[in-house]
């Protein structure tokens, strides 16, 4: 391997925002905070919105997240589907 080419691999904690659960693993992914685990020393936290801890494929269960209104992004940007939805049972109706 060449020297100082390769990133740091250390252990992260990862916290799942959503269903309250954090993790420790190994990783190379950049971190600005950092938090006090479980065995007293600290390490750099990554907050990820899901994990196999609120995912619907390991839950069994639906959850909507809307994280940082992404939903009324969309209607902002591509606007509102009922208005789209009564607009385009509106206009059947005017033609017969």
């Amino acid at each position: 391997m060449k020297p100082d080419i390769h990133p740091e691999y250390r252990l992260v904690v990862f916290q799942d925002t959503s269903a309250d659960h954090s993790f420790i693993t190994r990783s190379t992914i950049a971190a600005g905070e950092t938090v006090t685990w479980e065995d007293g020393n600290e390490y750099p936290l990554r907050k990820v919105e899901i994990s196999s801890e609120s995912h619907p494929f390991f839950t069994g269960t639906m959850k909507i997240v809307d994280t940082a209104g992404r939903v009324e992004r969309f209607e902002r940007r591509y606007g509102r589907r009922k208005a789209k939805a009564t607009g385009a049972e509106a206009t059947p109706e005017a033609g017969s």
